[in-house]
């Protein structure tokens, strides 16, 4: 009897809602609230889901609902939904020295959307060594600075381990709310807070397979790959402009320089802010800026979300050469048509997830009675929320606690499919998954106009 093979996508998307629905259950329990009383099925799920899909979006404020044993929970699904079940799981079984078998070894190249599954078990020892260790030094820098804030060492220990946690991870969470804080605004001004956490921040969301390969190539630029080097020179110039866009455009005389350099590289998916962001009303050119770094998001193999800064990348060099009549090149390499398709397509599916995302939210969210009030959110309110979610951002106008129950539901599947990926989602109808095969049947070429 022929033994059926099970897709690793679906593997891997079974994976997250297992822990999804294992982290609702564990939040949805009285005892993880500092009051005792359950915060409901539907605000577990979202909590879990946003913990999961390290996206930081929150209808509860941790630092005030949540007792010990909740924000264990919290961290700990970020650590999951950063690094992947997978990646954590494989890393254990080494540590034991328990075999992994072939399949396994698909299933790993899968989840860390590799081309070959050769050096994966290597890779994977580093991915965690090398995220704990980042987290546990940052952890004790941001101890200086915490120490001040809160009555305790062991309560400034707990906020260091779990700001680190949730910065390395590009969660976005926090539990300053119980020092009267929304995210990082009271350390808006703190030099030593912003650069550890940019630094946590870059460092999670420039991707593993970047940093093992800078490693390896002891920092040397002209022997790195043509990812490493797309991955790297994007990241760069997409923090410095849009440092530069938003200082330009938010014109509040007490916006500083170090609060713009924050807000673009928190776009990297991380979800914190130092600036209230339901201001970006007044700005429409920041509002847009924000939304677009949002959607780019980091690196591939890393800890954030977004249609990734090689994706956009790939996307612009294939408009200039196109106009150019040219093939798309880089670096002195030549760049695939089959990457290019692959590119477009994720564009694509991007922006559809978002309008119909958008358009979803705006026809749940409408009340006919709150017409003409604050209470009724504008369509620039939601966007940047959805925009948010499916990048796994976790930056919010401050709406996210007054959507309603379907509203957060529909967030919760979008911060899902943007967590794992349009791509890996339609990949589970791929039944060529193992090897390329060519197509049984062969059709004749025909052109379309286009434009």
């Amino acid at each position: 009897m022929k033994k059926t093979k099970i897709h690793p996508y679906i593997i891997i998307i079974v994976s997250f809602l297992s822990i999804i629905i294992a982290g609702t259950i564990f939040l949805v329990m009285p005892f993880t609230t500092t009051d005792f009383h359950s915060i409901g099925f539907v605000d577990s799920l979202f909590m879990a889901t946003s913990a999961v899909c390290v996206t930081g979006l929150s209808v509860a404020n941790v630092g005030q609902t949540f007792t010990l044993y909740g924000r264990i929970i919290m961290v700990i699904l970020m650590e999951i939904g950063g690094l992947s079940f997978i990646t954590i799981a494989i890393f254990f079984y080494t540590m034991i020295g328990a075999k992994i078998g072939v399949s396994n070894r698909f299933l790993l190249r899968e989840a860390l959307n590799q081309s070959s599954v050769s050096g994966l078990i290597p890779l994977v020892r580093k991915i965690v060594i090398i995220s704990f260790s980042v987290q546990i030094i940052c952890a004790g820098i941001n101890m200086v600075v915490f120490v001040k804030y809160f009555d305790t060492w062991w309560e400034a220990l707990g906020a260091s381990l779990f700001h680190s946690a949730s910065a390395f991870n590009n969660a976005g969470f926090d539990i300053f709310g119980g020092i009267g804080s929304d995210s990082l605004i009271l350390f808006k001004d703190d030099i030593l807070i912003n650069m550890t956490t940019i630094a946590m921040i870059i460092l999670g969301s420039c991707g593993f397979v970047v940093m093992d390969d800078l490693f390896k190539k002891r920092f040397k630029w002209k022997k790195l790959t043509l990812h490493s080097k797309l991955a790297i020179s994007t990241t760069i110039v997409l923090i410095v402009v849009g440092a530069l866009f938003i200082k330009a455009t938010i014109t509040d005389p007490n916006f500083t320089w170090l609060q713009a350099l924050f807000g673009s590289v928190t776009c990297r998916t991380a979800g914190f802010t130092t600036y209230d962001l339901a201001e970006l009303k007044n700005y429409p050119g920041a509002y847009v800026i924000y939304v677009i770094l949002m959607l780019i998001g980091a690196s591939p193999c890393g800890t954030g979300g977004g249609v990734k800064t090689t994706t956009i990348a790939v996307v612009i060099i294939a408009i200039v050469f196109y106009a150019r009549g040219k093939s798309a090149r880089a670096f002195g390499r030549k760049i695939s048509n089959e990457q290019i398709f692959k590119a477009f397509v994720l564009i694509g599916m991007c922006v559809l997830i978002v309008v119909f995302g958008t358009f979803l939210v705006a026809i749940v969210q409408y009340d006919r009675t709150l017409v003409g009030t604050e209470e009724q959110f504008g369509i620039e309110e939601i966007l940047f929320e959805v925009s948010s979610a499916f990048s796994t951002t976790g930056l919010s106008m401050g709406i996210t606690t007054s959507l309603n129950a379907g509203s957060r539901i529909i967030l919760c599947f979008i911060m899902f499919f943007g967590r794992l990926g349009p791509l890996t989602i339609i990949g589970v109808v791929n039944k060529n998954w193992i090897g390329n095969s060519k197509e049984s049947i062969q059709y004749v070429e025909e052109n379309v106009i286009i434009g």
